[in-house]
Order: C-alpha cells, then sequence, then structure tokens
C-alpha cells in the first residue's frame, strides 16, 4: 500500500423537504455544473456543523484538544471581563485599546464593526489574558497602565512576542485552527494553512425545489378566522455528493509542530483519532438549519474513503451530466468515473467503502461499516512508515 499522505472522502447524503444553506435572499444555495443548476451547501456550512458537534465523534472530546473561540469580541470579553470589578475601570479602559489594536489592526479600538472576527485558540488567549492582567494589577494609575500597554503592544515587539509564544506552545491556535486553518490580517505569521480541504457540497442531479406557503394562527384571536401571518420559504430535497481531502504530512505537522517533511517520524496518534472522528462526523452530522420546521437529519447513504500517495482528485466529475435523484444512480456513476481514473492513471489507492445498499460495490475498494472504516483509518495513519 502507498504511504497515506492524503485521505480522500467521498459521501452521499440525500435530505427532503429542508432549507440547508441559505443565501443573502433566504433562499437555498445554488451552484451551476453542467447543464443543470444544483441545490448547494457551502463548505463553510459543513465545517462549522463538523467542528461544532459533541456526539461521539466530537474532534474536541480528543485527548489534548485545546478549544479555539471565533469572535470580535476577544479582548474585552477574554482578556478584560476577567479583572472587571477587582481592577478600576479606568485602568482597563486604558489598557484596552492598545490591546485592541494589536490584534485586530489599527482601526479596532475605534467600533467593534471595524474589527474582523478572529479565530484565537485557548493557549493564545490565555497568554494575552495573563499580560493583560500583569499590566492592569501592576500600573499605578491609568496614565501608567496606557503607556506600558501602549509600549507592550508596539507592532514588531508584540508580533515577535506572539510568534516566539506561538512556537513554543503546541496548537496555539487550537485544534480547529489546526484542522480548517486561520488568516489573521493584522498578523500574517499567525496564520495556518488548513490541512482538511472541503469541497462545497452540491445535488447529483438538477435543483428540486418548491415555495412553501405557510401560515400562522392567533390563539388567542377568539372568533376570529383567518391567518394572522402568512409567509413563504424555500424548500429543497436532494442527494448531495461531498468530497473531502486531508494532507495527513500537514495535518501531523499542525498537530505536532514537526515540519510536514518529517511526518513519518513524528507522532501521529492524534492525527489518526482526528482523522477517523473527521469520518464519523462526515458521516453523520447534518447542516442545522431549521431544525423545528424541517428536521433535516441524515446520514450518508453512501462512503467512500481513499487512502494514497498521490495529488488527490474529486469524483464530481461523475456528475456533471445529472443523474437520476437516485443513490443507486449516484453510485453507479461514482463507480464508473472511478475506474476511470485507475485505468488511466494507476495511482493504487487503498479504499473502503460504506453503502446502505446490499447490492452495491465500488472498483477496488473493500465494504466495511462505518466503525470498520474509522478503525481502518486509525491504522492506516499510524502503520504508514
Amino acid at each position: 500500500m502507498p504511504e497515506p499522505r492524503f485521505l480522500q472522502i467521498h459521501s452521499l447524503h440525500s435530505y427532503s423537504a429542508a432549507l440547508l444553506n441559505r443565501d443573502d435572499s433566504g433562499l437555498a444555495k445554488r451552484l451551476p455544473y453542467g447543464p443543470a443548476i444544483r441545490t448547494r451547501i457551502s463548505s463553510q456550512c459543513l465545517k462549522r456543523h463538523w467542528r461544532m458537534d459533541d456526539g461521539p465523534f466530537a474532534i474536541h472530546a480528543i485527548d489534548g484538544a485545546e478549544e479555539a473561540v471565533r469572535s470580535r469580541e476577544l479582548v474585552t470579553k477574554r482578556l478584560r471581563a476577567p479583572l472587571e470589578g477587582t481592577v478600576s475601570a479606568d485602568i482597563l479602559d486604558a489598557i484596552e485599546p492598545a490591546f485592541q489594536i494589536a490584534v485586530y489592526g489599527k482601526d479596532a479600538a475605534k467600533s467593534k464593526s471595524n474589527r474582523q472576527p478572529l479565530l484565537f485558540g485557548e493557549p493564545e488567549l490565555r497568554f494575552l489574558a495573563g499580560k493583560f492582567a500583569e499590566i492592569a494589577t501592576g500600573a499605578a494609575d491609568a496614565a501608567a497602565a496606557k503607556e506600558v500597554a501602549e509600549d507592550y503592544t508596539k507592532e514588531k515587539s508584540f508580533k515577535d512576542t506572539m510568534k516566539a509564544m506561538r512556537d513554543g506552545a503546541l496548537l496555539p491556535g487550537g485544534l480547529t485552527a489546526a484542522l480548517f486553518g486561520r488568516m489573521v490580517t493584522s498578523d500574517t505569521e499567525a496564520n495556518i494553512d488548513a490541512p482538511i480541504h472541503v469541497a462545497h457540497a452540491f445535488t447529483t442531479h438538477a435543483e428540486q425545489s418548491e415555495s412553501d406557503y405557510f401560515a400562522v394562527v392567533d390563539d388567542l384571536a377568539g372568533d376570529e378566522t383567518g391567518a394572522d401571518h402568512i409567509g413563504e420559504t424555500e424548500l429543497a430535497s436532494g442527494l448531495f455528493y461531498g468530497y473531502v481531502v486531508v494532507d495527513v504530512p500537514a495535518l501531523v505537522s499542525n498537530l505536532t509542530g514537526s515540519p510536514a517533511r518529517d511526518w513519518l517520524s513524528a507522532d501521529r496518534t492524534m492525527a489518526a483519532e482526528v482523522a477517523a472522528r473527521l469520518v464519523g462526523l462526515i458521516a453523520t452530522v447534518s447542516p442545522g438549519a431549521k431544525l423545528g420546521s424541517t428536521a433535516p437529519y441524515g446520514y450518508a447513504a453512501a462512503l467512500l474513503v481513499e487512502a494514497g500517495d498521490r495529488q488527490p482528485r474529486s469524483l464530481a466529475e461523475a456528475f456533471r451530466q445529472p443523474t437520476e435523484a437516485t443513490v443507486e444512480a449516484a453510485e453507479q456513476a461514482l463507480s464508473i468515473r472511478l475506474q476511470a481514473f485507475d485505468e488511466n492513471y494507476r495511482t493504487g489507492e487503498d479504499r473502503r467503502f460504506l453503502s446502505l445498499r446490499n447490492e452495491a460495490s465500488l472498483p477496488g475498494a473493500t465494504r466495511g461499516t462505518l466503525p470498520d472504516i474509522m478503525q481502518w483509518v486509525r491504522g492506516t495513519l499510524l502503520g504508514a512508515a
């Protein structure tokens, strides 16, 4: 078997009468592909539900995982708030603007709307909160506190200090940043490349949607008849193809601090568990929009996981020509496309697949249950040598 430098995870999920991911008009997101418009679920939507899940495959339940927080108010709520009531407000007011500018950029102190919602890990927040508290409790008055804070947060020295802290910490940006990356425009040294690459999911067939008319009745209206409110929303149904790639050397590097080129000699324990749980999350966690009115819960009807050493390639082209809106037709299209890649490129991936159809098969893939496939992923990454 080739070294598992990449894991590729392909999935088919079916949803009916749902509004999984909305655009700025409140309509289902769409994608033109081939000769048809498809219903789409954005990668941002998918990733958020995977990383926020607290079920049996929760990634933040992994031993050694560090939490992360995304917000415009990290300084106010995580650095300043713990000191309120114990340190005078004028000292806190004197310190806060300097930290806002250091974290969010030059206009950050003017208004919350000038700040980009940033993702910071708990190690970074603990470090900054300690420095904020040290200045606040050590200053004789507000003027002295302001001077010390502004000196500490001077752009170059602050960035150098933060870089040294990050270089010396494991998962400084938290597990979320280590998996899905982050961009900090005010400090490029804080940027983290994502080792998990997520495509937008789309329907294997042309979009299927309708406008849902609904009415609300006023329970206290007495003898009055009719609706107290009338509204309209869009609902869609579809079988979605999803595609995720795990760059294993980059994942190991982000989790351990070891260079990606040395991934085979690094500790791959956490990477193996992350990858296995990610497979579980992809198979079982649904986008959570309109839960109360559509119950959009679904497990994957089919799942294919590949481990190999070549550049990944999506199987999305299997659906450039829309298929019939059935799992059988979608699996057949995947099988044909996979066979074509095998015959022409001979990249030699090792494969496992799951299908709710007893008669299903995919080229070169061994069938298994979800626990089987997750355990295979763990063993594949731990056994790489």
